[in-house]
């Protein structure tokens, strides 16, 4: 290993730390908090705003548990990152 590969592994893995750090902290500061999503939250403010709105739409498919909604929000993301990684990595290539 040359003087370049290591200061640039030394950088990935303070990096690596700096992540871990920053989704820990905000577990250890707020715990025992709720985590809601944004769309329980808008559709109670619609509700306080105009409690006659009736929603034109509804949802196709509603999870039978969170656990299962996390899992498919999960995958999605997962896939997403994937499509977008491997674009960035065959434009990269040429």
């Amino acid at each position: 290993m040359n003087a370049n590969t290591k200061s640039t592994n030394k950088a990935n893995w303070i990096l690596l730390l700096l992540a871990v750090v920053l989704i820990i902290t905000p577990l250890i500061l707020n715990s025992g908090a709720e985590y809601g999503g944004a769309d329980g939250e808008a559709e109670d403010l619609i509700g306080q705003i105009n409690p006659e709105y009736k929603p034109w739409f509804s949802s196709i498919y509603e999870p039978p548990s969170g656990e299962i909604e996390s899992l498919l929000f999960s995958t999605q993301a997962a896939l997403g990152a994937g499509v977008i990684g491997y674009y960035l990595g065959s434009r990269r290539r040429k």
